[in-house]
């Protein structure tokens, strides 16, 4: 990702055909970068909710989705995720001030409780497939 000239990047070994064979029939696909390597991706200002962590291919709650990417929630499951980070991202509930239109960055809703406070971070992604 590319936020404010500083470029971060992440490498997801996962095999497959093609990453259109990943993502396109919309089923959810994990991964395992964990939490803070997420964060990593937009820096220090990253923020998300310390909860349900969902990363991978697909991810989709109730109110929260990430074609590539990790949703959070302060409760201790993954129905109401107010936080994420990732690609393809978008979603916001009634309650939540997250941006659904922030596609490719982070959103963490201040109200829920993020790690780092509310963000609305938006960023350049590039998705490279070997």
């Amino acid at each position: 990702m590319k936020i404010d000239q500083q470029i971060n990047f992440v490498v997801i070994s996962k095999n497959a055909d093609s990453l259109r064979s990943l993502i396109a029939d919309g089923q959810y696909r994990n991964t395992s970068l964990g939490r803070d390597t997420c964060k990593a991706l937009i820096g220090q200002n990253a923020s998300l909710q310390l909860n349900c962590n969902k990363e991978g291919f697909n991810t989709l709650v109730d109110f929260a989705k990430a074609r590539i990417g990790i949703l959070g929630n302060d409760d201790n499951d993954c129905r109401f995720c107010d936080s994420r980070i990732g690609f393809g991202t978008g979603g916001s509930d009634e309650d939540s001030n997250t941006d659904d239109s922030n596609t490719c960055g982070n959103e963490a809703a201040k109200d829920f409780n993020p790690d780092n406070g509310e963000k609305h971070i938006k960023a350049m992604g590039f998705i490279l497939v070997q």
